[in-house]
């Protein structure tokens, strides 16, 4: 599965490259388009900026698209949902994240 991941934090990123040995680290939210081509699965952080605004072109593409992000920004959660990514808060998509990136 070739998994690509806009996941500043470095400890965030460690955890995704644990379960995820291949995936693809993007720098900014804006790499991401190009760099989802071909790719199965988009694993983005929504509280970074410019992310929730990348996400209708992403979806578009119709690669699957998971974003995770504080249980309280219920705002950004709620956008992010519209634009058709499937979310979760932190906790459970780093509790799930064997499950979620099919590893």
């Amino acid at each position: 599965m070739r998994v690509v991941a806009f996941v500043p934090d470095l400890m965030d990123r460690s955890k995704v490259a644990a379960v995820a040995p291949g995936a693809e680290f993007v720098a900014r939210a804006g790499a991401l388009l190009p760099a989802a081509d071909g790719a199965d699965l988009v694993v983005v952080d929504l509280s970074r900026p410019g992310v929730v605004d990348a996400l209708p072109a992403l979806v578009a593409t119709g690669v699957r698209v998971i974003g995770f992000g504080s249980h309280v920004d219920r705002a950004t959660l709620a956008a992010a949902e519209d634009a058709g990514a499937s979310v979760l808060p932190r906790s459970a998509f780093f509790s799930r994240m064997t499950e979620l990136l099919g590893a």
